[in-house]
């Protein structure tokens, strides 16, 4: 073999390592630097691309599915320390707080404890979000026979379970307090 075709090989494996990956290493891509200058060096006058990530942002998906104002603000609490733990350190974080069966009274107007809470931290954490469970509103809806009012910063997911699936699945970290 050539060395540009070495090189080229070479280059290729990082970068469908790169691509499978979802966070790239400090050596990987002095690698992929070497392996890119090298091939500059062998005389290649094409383009040469270094492929280069910022650090990830933090993804944490947090389910609330009781009724308990204890359990809800301990997710409230735990979502904070978490917002405040990675603004300290200037680094990015996103987090979703995931409603569904019984823990919809998180979110839902007329009985949420911690409705308060969910307005202010929405108001000062503008990287947290609130998704509500659209099965289990509708089953309240039939069960109580009114309509099911939720808090104004609550979002809708069709299903609370595949909401915190399609997270989990997408790399975010889950917890359940």
């Amino acid at each position: 073999m050539t060395k540009s075709f070495k090189a080229f090989v070479g280059i290729t494996s990082i970068a469908l390592a790169l691509v499978s990956s979802s966070q790239v290493s400090c050596y990987a891509q002095a690698a992929t630097r070497a392996k890119a200058g090298a091939l500059a060096k062998l005389g290649n006058t094409d383009k040469v691309t270094v492929a280069t990530t910022q650090k990830p942002a933090h993804r944490l998906a947090v389910q609330v599915n009781v009724n308990d104002p204890a359990t809800m603000n301990l997710a409230l609490n735990n979502v904070s320390n978490a917002a405040q733990y990675y603004s300290e350190l200037g680094q990015k974080v996103s987090i979703e707080v995931v409603a569904y069966g019984p823990g919809l009274h998180m979110l839902r107007e007329d009985t949420s404890p911690v409705k308060a809470r969910i307005k202010s931290m929405s108001e000062t954490m503008p990287a947290v979000t609130f998704s509500a469970c659209a099965n289990t509103r509708d089953n309240m809806k039939k069960t109580e026979a009114k309509d099911i009012v939720l808090v104004s910063q609550a979002k809708v997911t069709k299903s609370g379970v595949v909401r915190l699936l399609e997270l989990q699945e997408q790399g975010w970290s889950y917890l359940r307090p």
